[in-house]
């Protein structure tokens, strides 16, 4: 087994001081773009440990970022990027949030987005897919109602991690049971049972947030065609359904430049520089998961996950220090490595001993990952699903942080569950048996 050290979570640290330091010393937290930082975080994980020659460094770092996990989430980077453009051109966005105003008040559009969000990243079972789908609609009813861009985003980001942690064919679910050894089913319900709480209350929260705009009024006409909604609706049925998240943004790529030909928003020599630029518009946070990928692969081979791993496991004591445990010790491997499934797959064997040593269940264990993983994948500013929304914002994670209730209030209620619920977590466990 290799040895701790906690030196080797240098990289990290440089970067944080570094991405934040420089935006609150200049307040501007564009001051220092993510992807310059992280080079730097690159280059000092080079530097690091010299009984490796360069040349095996440089193949760490190449096997960590041509990861399985971080090619697909690049992919869907792109293809997020061009189905954004192709939909916004062919007018698609304004028609839906439009038609939406129409329908609705203006204190209700927040809460909507939330609800919508939930619904489509646990079809889709991906959160960066739901967050490129939703957050220009966001944008548009943040420009018609008055309410704050970041307040509007926040609920599509709310909205996204939730499915990403009960989604059943999310990434994080599969990787929290197979390394488990449980039903997907199970971990669903003991899931599910969780976070409940926490979805309540942030959509009470939204609702709250939006409530002085009830005597707020839409001047204006709100014009809209149906037919030109109909891209977004492919991607929400489509989910529901179960479709692939790939097939999905191409679908609805496609059905928006057919309908923005046929309705003159632009001609069909434009489509190719129209999906460039949507695609071009992808480029830095396509740049950033591979930097971040090849970091993270260093900082393991140095030993630094280890000394994360065996700091958590060493102050365990009883069973429900050992669920504490484990959620600590998902949420700090997500803070390293700043992908839920790279951080489940590498947490969820250390779990599995500790779940194993202290008679907590398969199901709850496996809760306990996918949960605490994306709580922080849900907060951290350099993780994706931040970044990808204030690129297609264009607003900083820092201006989206104060407004993502969810995952804050889905790890209070997790704790809360662990250190008040002993009869119910006996129950499942016997259940499980």
């Amino acid at each position: 087994m290799k040895k701790g050290n906690p030196f080797a979570l240098l990289p990290i640290v440089v970067f944080l001081a570094l991405f934040i330091g420089a935006g609150a010393a200049m307040r501007d937290f564009y001051a220092m773009p993510a992807v310059v930082g992280f080079l730097i975080a690159l280059i000092i994980a080079f530097i690091q440990n010299p009984k490796l020659g360069f040349q095996k460094k440089l193949s760490i770092m190449a096997r960590g970022a041509g990861d399985e996990n971080i090619m697909i989430m690049c992919l869907i980077f792109i293809l997020a990027g061009a189905f954004s453009a192709a939909v916004k051109a062919a007018g698609g966005v304004e028609s839906t949030v439009n038609f939406g105003l129409s329908i609705l008040p203006g204190n209700i559009a927040v809460v909507g987005i939330f609800i919508i969000g939930c619904f489509i990243s646990t079809s889709m079972g991906t959160s960066v897919g739901t967050i490129a789908a939703l957050a220009p609609i966001a944008v548009g009813i943040s420009e018609k109602t008055g309410i704050s861009a970041a307040v509007c985003i926040g609920a599509v980001v709310c909205g996204a991690m939730f499915g990403d942690n009960l989604s059943m064919i999310s990434d994080t679910t599969i990787a929290a049971v197979r390394t488990q050894g449980c039903e997907m089913k199970d971990k669903f319900r003991e899931n599910f049972w969780i976070v409940l709480p926490a979805a309540v209350v942030t959509l009470v929260l939204f609702f709250a947030v939006a409530s002085n705009l009830d005597s707020f009024q839409i001047t204006g006409e709100l014009p809209y065609h149906l037919v030109k909604i109909v891209p977004y609706l492919v991607v929400l049925i489509g989910a529901l359904f179960g479709m692939n998240v790939f097939l999905l943004l191409v679908s609805g790529t496609v059905i928006s430049l057919v309908i923005g030909v046929a309705y003159g928003d632009f001609a069909p020599g434009e489509i190719f520089g129209i999906l460039g630029g949507g695609i071009e518009g992808m480029y830095e946070i396509t740049v950033i998961s591979i930097l971040v990928a090849g970091v993270v692969s260093l900082i393991r081979e140095n030993g630094g996950i280890q000394f994360i791993l065996d700091l958590i496991k060493a102050r365990i004591g009883s069973k429900r220090g050992a669920e504490l445990g484990i959620a600590a010790l998902s949420a700090v491997t997500d803070l390293s490595t700043a992908n839920n499934t790279v951080a489940i797959v590498i947490a969820g064997p250390i779990a599995k001993d500790i779940s194993e040593e202290f008679g907590v269940s398969p199901r709850r264990t496996a809760s306990l990952l996918d949960i605490f993983t994306s709580v922080c994948q849900g907060l951290i500013p350099y993780g994706a699903q931040l970044l990808s929304a204030a690129e297609l914002t264009g607003i900083t994670p820092f201006h989206i942080l104060p407004y993502l209730y969810y995952p804050v209030l889905m790890a209070v209620s997790a704790v809360l569950f662990i250190l008040f619920c002993p009869e119910f977590r006996k129950k499942a466990g016997e259940a499980s048996k």
